[in-house]
């Protein structure tokens, strides 16, 4: 297994509206795209048509420096997916808030040991992985801490 996605788990893909396929686009190129208000300035995830703080509908993608704080995490002991096995666990699941970018928080795997400690608050950056022998091909964003 290369990185945390096992055989038989689907391949992440951007949305069938396409609202997030600038996320999907910069993670291959390496980069992290969030969406951002260009009337009020507001950062917000989920990608949406609308404006989370003035209801705008002006809105675009701009990069954010990878780096964030965990604010909460689970480590996963027990499959939680037909394509898992007991042996895939435990594994680490961290909310990251990303304060430079309004504290929006993304969902993403822990990387390194599964047993290790984890602070909240701790600095985490974020590891691109790139899966370009699939079809189609893919990137995640993972998450390190920072020492």
């Amino acid at each position: 297994m290369s990185g945390y996605l096992v055989s038989g788990l689907p391949i992440p893909v951007a949305a069938s509206d396409g609202r997030d396929q600038p996320f999907w686009e910069g993670l291959a190129n390496n980069r992290l795209l969030l969406q951002r208000c260009n009337s009020c300035r507001g950062w917000q995830w989920g990608p949406e048509y609308i404006c989370h703080h003035c209801l705008g509908d002006d809105l675009g993608f701009e990069e954010v420096t990878a780096e964030g704080v965990i604010y909460s995490h689970e480590r996963v002991w027990h499959p939680v997916h037909p394509a898992l096995r007991a042996q895939d666990g435990p594994y680490i699941v961290v909310l990251v808030e990303l304060p430079q970018a309004g504290n929006v928080r993304l969902v993403g795997n822990l990387l390194g040991d599964p047993r290790q400690k984890i602070p909240i608050g701790g600095r985490v950056r974020g590891v691109f992985e790139h899966h370009p022998d699939t079809q189609p091909a893919y990137s995640l964003l993972q998450w390190e801490l920072m020492t």
